[in-house]
């Protein structure tokens, strides 16, 4: 528990820092898995197909996750819900890196999707509540950028372990998520609950002693005002049918909209499969493709941190238009390269690389944030969270999909004569020894053309519905809608 004293500006750094952690676990888990699949999959022997199964194992136990905590959190508090997904980050990382054959570690995967589901909505949930108003957006920020840092410390975690001599160099990777999970474990403990949680619960005295560390001195008391009145309006606990009211259907089809463009874009067929994509392409051996994976993260990574910038001084549509064309541009161009993999040689492989860059570029900058601002922007206060819930459940259900069916459609749009052949070492357990054979891939480019088919059908759908919120108060917007005016009219 944090000491009582006098008011000190950094102490919500501190606490949202740590906080925070849960942003990387949630990145580092959802990233992991891209550079032990080549791996595990050759230890186990496994087709496309049960690759699917585990990486989707994971999004599954994520959607439960994120369902439950809501409820949970109100229950128990914040910060006991985090602790809970600590330990299940720690003990879901064990478990995967001991897991004994494929199904073991799909259950395990399904496990360590609980922590990730939690930690997305309860992370921001408590940085939120316990962050001074001035500098609250820039600190939940935070959670964003350490999901992105989360996904790149995987792929050099990944990079690290990565033997391709060894079948089961996968095992400490997945076990390397140990320490980042001990880190929020132990750090959590050290941690306050949030200040509006306890006076929920008539623990008014304990909620002043944390605001009196954290907010200045001259407001405290008008905080303790302002959240008596926010948990006097919860109490008025709105029906789940109110956002499907015929005045709301415009957000509503904006919230699941915007997470279906998000996703159906392919991004995660990168984030999880990155390093497939690359052997693919040429680049020999499951470590060069991590290789690959790592340069995304890094990317990724800075253009986000961009995106910091871009979001409030361009606008979300036009945001969403300049990022969805960059997008639709380099998914055209990877389809090519990969449809021409004969002609082009070894260049091939290093136009893959670049076109990928470039389609995470344009997505950090874009559907990456805007995905997460735009519903919470769009729903009436009082079913925001609500609204907000329908939004994240819809990413996680997509996000699944997506992971689900990637082999499926390579698969389905592979012409047959054109699959690209890879010599793989595959582990023989019958003599204990590796051989080489060669593995029909299919051809990725019918994938990826497919997914920039849906990112034009976007551009389309966002000219209709994509509101520009850039400016508006939440109030207009609310009014726009009652309005029954249509989401593009809704102007500064």
């Amino acid at each position: 528990m944090m000491k009582e004293g006098t008011y000190n500006k950094n102490v919500v750094v501190v606490i949202a820092a740590v906080a925070a952690t849960g942003g990387l676990l949630f990145g580092f888990d959802t990233g992991v898995i891209s550079g032990a699949i080549p791996f595990f999959q050759q230890n186990f022997q496994l087709s496309n197909s049960m690759i699917e199964n585990i990486t989707t194992a994971g999004l599954l136990g994520a959607v439960i996750g994120a369902a439950f905590t809501g409820r949970l959190s109100d229950i128990f508090g914040r910060k006991k819900t985090i602790l809970t997904a600590a330990v299940i980050f720690v003990v879901g990382a064990v478990w995967s890196g001991w897991a004994p054959n494929a199904h073991v570690l799909m259950y395990a995967r399904l496990f360590i999707g609980l922590a990730i589901g939690i930690s997305s909505f309860s992370v921001p949930l408590y940085i939120a509540e316990i962050s001074p108003s001035k500098i609250r957006g820039r600190l939940v920020s935070l959670f964003q950028l350490l999901i992105t840092i989360g996904i790149l410390v995987s792929y050099l975690s990944d990079l690290a372990f990565a033997n391709n001599n060894d079948v089961e160099s996968w095992r400490p990777m997945l076990y390397a998520g140990v320490v980042p999970g001990l880190i929020l474990l132990i750090g959590i403990l050290f941690l306050p609950e949030t200040p509006r949680w306890l006076i929920s619960k008539g623990r008014e005295e304990e909620g002043r002693r944390i605001l009196k560390r954290i907010e200045e001195p001259e407001i405290v008391e008008k905080s303790i005002q302002q959240i008596k009145t926010e948990i006097e309006k919860d109490k008025e606990r709105p029906n789940f049918s109110e956002v499907f009211r015929p005045w709301l259907r415009n957000a509503l089809i904006i919230a699941v909209g915007i997470m279906f463009v998000q996703q159906f874009v392919g991004i995660n067929t990168v984030i999880y499969y990155s390093p497939k994509i690359f052997m693919i392409a040429g680049f020999e051996g499951a470590r060069a493709g991590i290789w690959g994976s790592v340069s995304v993260g890094v990317v990724n990574v800075l253009f986000t941190i961009l995106s910091l910038f871009l979001i409030d001084k361009i606008g979300r549509r036009k945001l969403y238009f300049i990022g969805l064309s960059g997008i639709i541009i380099s998914l055209l161009a990877l389809g090519l390269v990969f449809a021409l993999h004969t002609q082009l040689g070894d260049t091939g492989k290093w136009l893959a690389i670049v076109f990928v860059w470039i389609y995470i570029a344009f997505f950090a900058i874009s559907l990456g944030p805007l995905g997460w601002l735009i519903i919470s922007e769009v729903f009436p206060l009082r079913i925001r969270g609500i609204g907000t819930s329908i939004g994240s459940l819809s990413n996680w259900f997509f996000n699944g999909l997506v992971a689900f069916t990637f082999f499926k459609i390579i698969k389905l749009f592979t012409v047959h004569g054109t699959g690209i052949i890879t010599q793989e070492k595959l582990y023989d357990a019958a003599t204990n020894s590796f051989v080489t054979k060669a593995v029909d891939n299919g051809n990725p480019a019918g994938a990826f053309w497919f997914y920039a088919a849906i990112g034009i059908l976007a551009i389309i759908w966002g000219y209709f519905y994509l509101p520009e919120t850039k400016g508006v108060s939440l109030e207009k917007i609310e009014e726009h809608w009652r309005q029954g005016k249509k989401p593009r009219d809704l102007k500064e």
